[in-house]
């Protein structure tokens, strides 16, 4: 900050009155006059003359110093509102905020490089296993203690679910709550405490051509970074909700199949689907970003990673063509009250 306070919080004031005593004879300044002869009489809104007597300017706290006390408080508070929330309320509150945020320090606000040091440990690697193998996406930490969300594809009929962090610790995971029409699901770590949590941002304040970051575990590859723009909003992207289809997609190496515009890409999708709105980044997306965020240049999450285009049925060779979609923050805080309590719809 440019202003510079005292360490009691007071500012210093030049004495008019102090410095070389004028004469009858001498002429009069007009920027500096003489002090009165007589001190004004009982006077309550003029104070008396400070005495001459100090080698020092005299100090008072004032009504200028009270707001100027007062500003630089509300400039710390509005600035960092998202974390005192989530410190002061305990690790189960979500870091949210209806505008955007910043994350990221000001420093390296803007660049991808700011964004990834600032979201980068708040994102995990899922592993779930099942009846019919295994699968790998991303997750984003919401809370302290490990809430994670992620895709619901990403866990569906999982038997066990591992998640590693940033730091490469691993944790067991149970899920909590699922939702296959939005394609949504919440888990939470056994034993956890102390996590980076993310700050979920508004989805509606976005726009097409607004750069974004992507951050999640493609192909088992933890912690990849990618970034592009906001491609387009509000698709509608047709997604299966069949357990059985979800996770004969897992064994075939985590591609996940949806429709758009009247096609299926990625395989079938099954007779039982859901459709939802959901933002088009060209940012780089590949099999196992699903679950993954999506991020602002301020550091905060505007999406969960959930499809890709892929021109080709084999995972093996599978690569991101700059068509990836993202289910927006708003919906996953509107669904998120019922994944807590349990939902498995």
């Amino acid at each position: 900050m440019t202003e510079s306070l005292r360490h009691n919080g007071e500012y210093e004031h030049a004495n008019p009155y102090q410095g070389t005593p004028q004469h009858a004879s001498s002429p009069v300044s007009p920027e500096w006059p003489p002090p009165p002869a007589q001190p004004p009489g009982n006077h309550a809104t003029q104070p008396l003359p400070e005495p001459p007597h100090t080698g020092r300017p005299a100090r008072r706290r004032g009504p200028a110093a009270l707001l100027v006390a007062v500003a630089i408080v509300a400039a710390a508070v509005g600035g960092g509102t998202a974390y005192g929330i989530q410190e002061l309320t305990g690790s189960d509150t979500v870091a949210s905020s209806s505008t955007s945020t910043n994350v990221v320090p000001s420093s390296q606000k803007g660049t991808v490089s700011g964004v990834a040091k600032a979201v980068s440990p708040s994102i995990v690697e899922i592993n779930a296993t099942s009846n019919a193998g295994s699968s790998t996406g991303s997750g984003v930490i919401i809370t302290g203690d490990g809430e994670i969300i992620t895709n619901n594809h990403v866990v569906a009929g999982a038997s066990s679910v591992k998640v590693t962090t940033n730091d490469g610790k691993q944790y067991t995971a149970e899920v909590v709550g699922t939702d296959s029409k939005k394609d949504l699901a919440l888990i939470k770590l056994k034993d956890a405490s102390g996590l980076k949590a993310a700050t979920l941002g508004d989805s509606d304040g976005i726009g097409v051509g607004d750069q974004v970051v992507a951050i999640g575990s493609p192909e088992g590859l933890t912690g990849t970074v990618t970034s592009g723009i906001v491609s387009a909003l509000d698709r509608d992207v047709t997604v299966s909700t069949d357990e059985g289809q979800q996770q004969q997609q897992q064994r075939q190496g985590g591609q996940w199949p949806f429709e758009f515009g009247g096609q299926q890409f990625n395989g079938d999708t099954g007779s039982s689907t859901t459709t939802y709105k959901a933002i088009q980044t060209d940012a780089s997306l590949n099999p196992g970003n699903s679950g993954g965020a999506l991020i602002d240049m301020n550091g905060n999450i505007i999406g969960i990673n959930s499809a890709m285009y892929s021109a080709t049925e084999s995972s093996a060779s599978a690569g991101s063509v700059g068509l990836g979609f993202a289910i927006p923050i708003n919906t996953v805080k509107a669904d998120l009250p019922e994944l807590r309590a349990g939902a498995s719809n």
